[in-house]
C-alpha cells in the first residue's frame, strides 16, 4: 500500500517494495478521498533498489499534478537518511575543569583495582560488620504508582499543507499552521501564529480542552466530540483568541475575556 507522510516541508510517497501499478492505484484512491488537501505541497517518491522507468515516473508525475502536488523527484530507500546524517553537524566534546580533574582520579582508581587483583583480593574493599543486629520488620503498604501525566509536544516552525502532528497530551506550535495541516491532541492546542488548518483538541473525549491561537481561523475546529464554530458568539478580534466548549457547542472569545467567559 502506498504511504503518504509528511517530511520536512513536503510529502514523502513510500513505494519501496510495492508493485508500481498497485501502488499508483492506491495513491490515486487516497488522493481522491481528500481532494485539495495536499494542494501546493511538494512530494518525493521513495522506491527500493529497482528504480521506476521514465514512463512510470511520468505517470506518477501526472497523477500528482491532478491534485496540485509538485513532483520533486525519485529517491531510493536509505538515500534521505544518509543525506541527513551527512548534513548533521559533528559534535565536539569539551570537558569542564571539574570534569578534567576526574581523569586523574579514575586513573588512580584503576591502578588500585589492578593491584588488588594481583594480590587475589576483590576489586572493591569489603567492610565486614563486627556484629549482627536484627532490624525491626516494618510493613509497608503497597504503593500505588500513578501514571505519568501526558507530556507536551513543541514544534518550532511553520507547518505546511500535508503535514500533521498527533500527540497524546498538549501540542504547542511556534509558527503558522497553514491550510491542509492537521493538529490532533488529547489535551490543549496552542499556536503562536495563525491557525488556518484542522485542529482537534481533547481528541480522547476531554471537552475541557481548549484551542489557543494568535489568529484563530481554522478550516475545521474540533474539541472532544464538538465540531466547527458557533459563529453567532464570535466577533472580529485583533488579539489572541481561545476556543472552548460551552453547553455542547464551540465558542471563540478574545484571550483577554477568556477567564470570564469560561467561568460562566
Amino acid at each position: 500500500m502506498a504511504l503518504i507522510r509528511g517530511r520536512g516541508l513536503g510529502l514523502e510517497l513510500m513505494m519501496a517494495g510495492l508493485d508500481f501499478d498497485a501502488a499508483l492505484a492506491e495513491l490515486r484512491a487516497k488522493l481522491a478521498e481528500r481532494p485539495g488537501f495536499y494542494q501546493g505541497s511538494p512530494a518525493t517518491a521513495v522506491f527500493g533498489p529497482q528504480r521506476p522507468s521514465d514512463a512510470q515516473v511520468e505517470q506518477l508525475k501526472a497523477l500528482l499534478a491532478e491534485s496540485g502536488i509538485e513532483f520533486r523527484g525519485v529517491e531510493q530507500a536509505g538515500e534521505e537518511l544518509a543525506r541527513r546524517r551527512a548534513l548533521r553537524p559533528k559534535r565536539e566534546t569539551h570537558l569542564s575543569e571539574n570534569a578534567k580533574s576526574l581523569v586523574a582520579d579514575f586513573a588512580g582508581a584503576r591502578a588500585d583495582i589492578a593491584e588488588r587483583r594481583k594480590r587475589g583480593e576483590t576489586s572493591v574493599r569489603r567492610v565486614q560488620p563486627q556484629e549482627k543486629r536484627e532490624l525491626p520488620v516494618v510493613t509497608v503498604p503497597d504503593a500505588q504508582v500513578a501514571p505519568p501525566p501526558p507530556g507536551t509536544l513543541y514544534h518550532v516552525g511553520t507547518l505546511r499543507g500535508g503535514q500533521a502532528l498527533h500527540h497524546v497530551g498538549n501540542i504547542v506550535v511556534v509558527g503558522d499552521v497553514n491550510p491542509g495541516t492537521e493538529l490532533v491532541a488529547s489535551g490543549d492546542i496552542v499556536v503562536f501564529g495563525r491557525l488556518l488548518g484542522v485542529a482537534h483538541a481533547g481528541a480522547q473525549g476531554d471537552d475541557a480542552a481548549r484551542v489557543y491561537a494568535l489568529a484563530l481561523h481554522a478550516t475545521q475546529l474540533r474539541i472532544a466530540t464538538c465540531i466547527a464554530v458557533d459563529e453567532e458568539t464570535r466577533n472580529a478580534s485583533t488579539e489572541p483568541e481561545v476556543a472552548f466548549v460551552r453547553e455542547g457547542r464551540i465558542v471563540i472569545v478574545p484571550f483577554s475575556k477568556a477567564a470570564e467567559e469560561i467561568a460562566q
